[in-house]
């Protein structure tokens, strides 16, 4: 699909915060052409029906994604150090990507299982990508998948809330407050923990 109307961009855009709000599954072309202010046969027209509409903004979240990851991959060391600031970039990355957290999360639910192949597609290969660089700086016994996947579920789990911490310094909120982002002390706590993680998964071998 070429972005070459501005129709087009303006219902990718509807469509991308509906998919993640609502999920695939809970969003129907109808909504997206109602919050984009169109009618339904003008959506149609310049995004294809949902399904393709659903390709296309997994597609650009994915662009998005493998660009961030892309540059801090190019910019990885194979220290501790380096798989530290790796984490950190995913980190931020999800943090300034809200919705596209959210997109993933609704498809780890089963949100538009029909749609079968997106993780092959997107998902494995930045993996693949990633486990290379992690697997020397651990030792034997640690599986590089299980790390670099802990650090996934790790952030998502914290982005969406799902951390309540029981001591009474803790931040107030885990995560994020519905239109105010991530509150950064508790994201701040987050990271060093991630810090932790990664520091006792990479001994004794690595300095």
């Amino acid at each position: 699909m070429a972005d070459n109307t501005a129709a087009e961009r303006h219902v990718i855009e509807i469509a991308t915060r509906l998919f993640g709000e609502l999920g695939f599954d809970g969003t129907s072309m109808r909504l997206i052409a109602d919050a984009a202010g169109l009618d339904l046969d003008t959506v149609v027209a310049v995004a294809g029906d949902k399904v393709e509409l659903y390709r296309e903004v997994m597609r650009r979240a994915h662009e998005v994604e493998q660009a961030a990851m892309g540059e801090a991959l190019a910019r990885f060391t194979p220290t501790r150090d380096g798989l530290i600031a790796l984490a950190d970039a995913y980190l931020d990355f999800c943090v300034g990507h809200p919705q596209i957290v959210a997109l993933w999360l609704h498809r780890w639910m089963g949100d538009a299982a029909d749609v079968t192949d997106l993780e092959e597609r997107y998902s494995r290969a930045l993996t693949a990508r990633v486990t290379s660089v992690i697997r020397p700086l651990l030792p034997p016994d640690v599986d590089a998948d299980h790390v670099a996947w802990m650090i996934v579920w790790s952030v998502y789990g914290f982005m969406s809330g799902r951390l309540q911490y029981t001591v009474t310094n803790a931040p107030a909120r885990a995560s994020r407050r519905r239109g105010i982002g991530v509150e950064p002390a508790a994201l701040a706590r987050f990271r060093d923990y991630l810090h932790k993680f990664i520091w006792r998964m990479t001994s004794p071998t690595v300095s």
